[in-house]
């Protein structure tokens, strides 16, 4: 069965721009990464909820190295715009201390809710944090960040699919679709 080209979610029109197989492709290259930096640690994942949960699944299951798996959940999006305010719903459930950490994204575009992330994971003492994103929108930064591993960097455009979602709706697509159409 062909996977359709163009989408709609809710009142607005997407095209299919990465394919599943792409993602798959770049998480493996990631996971591979992570394995080799990581060798004869024990690092933390923390994925970022709700968007990174399925490339945090994927990520993982590439992952061959002891570790453990957490979540949080930050809201900063209200639609298809970010909001500027940045709220804790789910904290951190596992002691970090001494820890390697990395920070499971499905996306960064401004930057704003991983440097609070950042600064709100600092004070647990973890031995190092890196950030591993699925995209990054680099033209929309407005706060400098070291991220360390990321799948793919994209154009400052609006993104559903892989998890991504336009006011809760297009999480479950296997492809990253663009709007075309606002």
């Amino acid at each position: 069965m062909q996977r359709k080209r163009i989408i709609k979610v809710k009142d607005k029109t997407f095209s299919v721009t990465i394919s599943e197989r792409a993602i798959k492709r770049q998480i493996k290259r990631v996971a591979e990464e992570i394995n080799r930096d990581f060798a004869g640690r024990k690092p933390v994942f923390l994925a970022v909820l709700n968007g990174s949960f399925i490339f945090a699944a994927d990520l993982l299951r590439e992952i061959d190295l002891p570790c453990e798996i957490s979540f949080v959940k930050l809201a900063s999006y209200d639609g298809m715009n970010t909001s500027g305010r940045i709220r804790e719903v789910i904290g951190l459930n596992i002691d970090i201390t001494g820890r390697p950490v990395i920070i499971v994204e499905d996306i960064v575009d401004t930057g704003l809710t991983m440097a609070h992330m950042l600064e709100t994971l600092k004070l647990q003492n973890p031995e190092s944090i890196d950030i591993c994103t699925l995209l990054l929108k680099p033209s929309k930064l407005q706060v400098k960040l070291d991220i360390r591993y990321c799948c793919k960097q994209i154009p400052d455009d609006f993104v559903v699919g892989y998890g991504l979602d336009y006011d809760g709706f297009g999480r479950n697509t296997k492809d990253v679709y663009t709007i075309i159409q606002n």
